[in-house]
């Protein structure tokens, strides 16, 4: 097993202050690797950034088709989005359309992390619902399958027939048995897979218009879906909405916790994936915007390019005190 590597870098002046390493792979038409850092068989949780993969089932069983859902409600169902009312206000009326409510849900409560609703929330001396959870449109899916499927309420269960046939998909176009699972944020199960298999899967949703059958137009319809609404995907001032702008709708990218992204690159038929070993955010932004501009469909001079790639450093008067941004070896 390779270790992980050095991917981005972090200064303070001109001293290098701390280093974010981990795992990347791009994955060629045939969910060959053409390009690794570190491991490409180190086994992780995708976490939020197999949505995509996760929403899959809804569309293939006909369930999005029966139930009237639009482009809007698929990009929901790969969000994981700020609990804006964006998001929320079309969660709930995807939510009334089944004739459900908030208690339905197996989420979980949370504190929107869109600010407005936030403070709409306590000013109200309210409480979130789980409609404000992140994972809310992806759940709505859920519900939605699990109506199809006629399955019991539970749907979150590793052994419901909804979380079944998401395992089904995941391992099919990873290409990989996953070896586990995890309890993901959510509630629902979240399988691993290798950083290859990961990014296999995001070349199966990049190729998925060369084939017929009916995951891949499936695919079809979630990747450009998420492209098409880059907002409901994640919100203002988030990395997956403000890069999928920037490369107007040519590319899908998805991140997850723990230092997770992945990218679906249809005009070259590519498949990203990387983890950032620590798990950092900032890390993790910067890589995956340093491997868009490598592959050449993300604009190094776009100002959301330059703000997540290589971002400043600034202390609570403004003050510029350094910078973070992408090693040699990914350059």
């Amino acid at each position: 097993m390779n270790a992980p590597v050095d991917l981005v870098d972090v200064w303070r002046g001109d001293i290098l202050e701390s280093r974010h390493q981990g795992h990347a792979v791009i994955c060629g038409a045939d969910g060959e690797i053409l390009e690794a850092w570190g491991d490409p068989q180190a086994t992780i949780y995708p976490r939020s950034s197999c949505k995509m993969i996760q929403a899959l089932p809804l569309v293939e069983s006909g369930a999005a088709d029966a139930h009237g859902l639009g482009v809007e409600q698929l990009a929901l169902s790969c969000a994981s989005h700020q609990g804006a009312h964006i998001h929320t206000d079309r969660v709930q009326v995807w939510l009334d359309s089944l004739g459900l409510a908030d208690g339905d849900f197996r989420c979980g409560p949370q504190w929107p992390n869109d600010i407005p609703a936030r403070n709409e929330i306590i000013r109200a001396h309210a409480a979130p619902c789980q409609i404000h959870n992140n994972c809310s449109g992806k759940h709505a899916g859920f519900l939605t399958l699990n109506r199809h499927l006629g399955g019991d309420a539970d749907y979150e269960l590793v052994d419901h027939p909804v979380q079944q046939a998401c395992k089904a998909a995941f391992e099919e176009v990873t290409g990989e048995t996953s070896p586990g699972y995890g309890i993901d944020g959510c509630s629902a199960p979240n399988f691993a897979t290798s950083v290859h298999g990961l990014a296999r899967a995001m070349s199966f949703f990049a190729t998925a218009h060369d084939r017929e059958d009916a995951r891949s137009k499936a695919a079809v319809r979630l990747r450009d879906a998420m492209a098409t609404f880059p907002a409901l995907v994640a919100g203002e001032t988030r990395a997956c909405t403000e890069l999928m702008r920037a490369m107007e709708g040519r590319v899908s990218i998805k991140t997850g916790a723990e230092g997770v992204f992945v990218a679906i690159i249809p005009e070259k038929r590519l498949g990203v994936a990387l983890k950032i070993a620590d798990g950092a955010t900032r890390a993790s932004e910067s890589a995956i915007a340093a491997i868009l501009v490598k592959l050449g469909v993300l604009d190094p001079a776009h100002p959301a390019a330059r703000a997540r790639m290589e971002p400043q450093i600034r202390n609570w008067r403004g003050t510029l005190c350094g910078h973070i941004a992408p090693t040699q070896a990914l350059l």
